[in-house]
């Protein structure tokens, strides 16, 4: 009777078995398949791709190219604001014309516009004290370097043909009793610049030593000084 019992309960398992060896089966020939036969991907990998430098820095494959041509060009390119307001270049002498303006007498004071004009093609900016130096017919220097005036410099913009101006003075030496010398030239020198331009000077003796022999120059400012 036991061997009878232990046949039929084995007879009763083995359906169950069988069952569960064909489904096994079924799953592996399922291949990864959901139910609508798209492969499923591992969920490690989900969301990325391999062996690109986006995967590598973790950027979104559907995002924009940071690193690209495009967005450099984007990122390089001014806009047509700071463009237009971009600062012009500065003046150089090759690019100006120095002139002494008409003369604006005062009281016991000679005063003078030392213009500067632009000659060039292109608009360039001027700022702060031109150099002046009253020189003889050999070049040699009449007297020390004028005395700068305490003014604000202030930038001056000059489009082509344009002027700014810097005023140039002394006490005039027959009030002052000055000792003076009668130069051939004034040699102007642009601000920030080296080398000046020459222009005849026809405005008689100019102080150089002695009581009030002082030359002053002031900042440029736009216009002649006329």
């Amino acid at each position: 009777m036991g061997r009878a019992r232990t046949f039929h309960s084995l007879h009763r398992v083995t359906p169950l078995v069988t069952a569960v060896a064909l489904l096994g089966l079924l799953a592996a020939c399922d291949g990864g398949a959901d139910s609508t036969g798209a492969a499923r991907t591992p969920a490690a990998t989900s969301g990325r791709t391999t062996g690109s430098a986006t995967a590598d820095t973790g950027s979104p494959t559907t995002g924009p190219d940071t690193t690209g041509p495009g967005t450099a060009d984007t990122v390089g390119t001014e806009s047509p604001v700071t463009q237009s307001g971009a600062a012009a270049p500065r003046c150089r002498t090759s690019e100006l014309r120095a002139s002494i303006g008409r003369p604006s007498p005062g009281a016991g004071q000679r005063n003078f516009p030392i213009v500067l004009t632009n000659t060039a093609d292109r608009v360039c900016t001027v700022r702060g004290y031109p150099g002046a130096a009253f020189v003889d017919a050999s070049g040699k220097q009449l007297g020390p370097d004028p005395k700068r005036s305490p003014d604000t410099p202030t930038t001056v913009t000059l489009a082509p043909g344009r002027s700014a101006w810097a005023g140039l003075s002394f006490a005039s030496p027959e009030i002052s009793g000055a000792r003076t010398a009668l130069p051939t030239a004034l040699l102007v020198t642009p601000p920030d610049e080296r080398d000046p331009l020459k222009v005849t000077w026809t405005a008689g003796e100019v102080p150089v030593a002695g009581n009030e022999s002082a030359v002053r120059l002031t900042v440029v400012q736009p216009g002649t000084g006329g």
